[in-house]
């Protein structure tokens, strides 16, 4: 009688002690929030430094402003008088610790390898995912251009997240295509909102 009883406890101990192992591996593990670095090249205007971090800040408010650097001489394409946005990114990424994520901003032109095109003019550049992105203002019309800048910086740190191009035309990430759709664009879509929810960003709806 004592054995059977031994062995019943002993089956109990057991049982509950695999219970309280499997209960404690299946606890997600908590990511810190990354922290936004926005770094201004010395060529881009304060006040525009300080619209994009304003609008950065209300739906993503961990955002840090840097002190204004040179553009990296590498970066400069002396052929067509522009900077490289991919040795742009390389330049910021190597200065980007992990934990955080690091735009570039620029009044200068940008350019990047487009297809068969070596050399095509672009607004902005971010990698999917990524620790660094560029934006310029250089390509953006006179009127609305603060908003439009916003939307542009928005955009490539979308990319930085994970987002890929969106396919709704008023969304932030919708592809350029080669031309500058910004003030068709009003907001992330739902499904974008949804995604960037789930790396910390704030929404006051959905």
């Amino acid at each position: 009688m004592k054995n059977k009883s031994f062995v019943y406890a002993l089956g109990l101990f057991l049982m509950f002690s695999c219970s309280e192992k499997k209960i404690a591996v299946e606890e997600p593990e908590q990511k810190p929030a990354i922290t936004i670095l926005i770094l201004p090249f010395r060529d881009i205007k304060p006040e525009k430094v300080e619209t994009v971090a304003a609008g950065i800040k209300k739906i993503y408010p961990n955002v840090k402003v840097l002190e204004v650097i040179d553009f990296p001489e590498n970066a400069y394409y002396r052929e067509r008088n522009r900077y490289r946005a991919d040795s742009t990114i390389k330049f910021l990424n190597s200065r980007t610790r992990e934990g955080f994520v690091t735009i570039g901003l620029t009044s200068k032109d940008i350019s990047a390898t487009k297809g068969k095109i070596k050399d095509f003019g672009i607004m902005g550049l971010g990698y999917r995912p990524g620790k660094a992105c560029v934006a310029s203002s250089f390509r953006l019309s006179r009127e609305n251009s603060d908003e439009q800048f916003y939307k542009i910086a928005i955009h490539e740190l979308g990319h930085t997240q994970g987002l890929p191009h969106c396919p709704e035309k008023m969304c932030f990430m919708r592809d350029a295509e080669g031309k500058n759709p910004t003030n068709e664009e009003t907001d992330f879509c739902k499904k974008c909102k949804t995604f960037l929810i789930s790396k910390n960003w704030k929404f006051s709806s959905i």
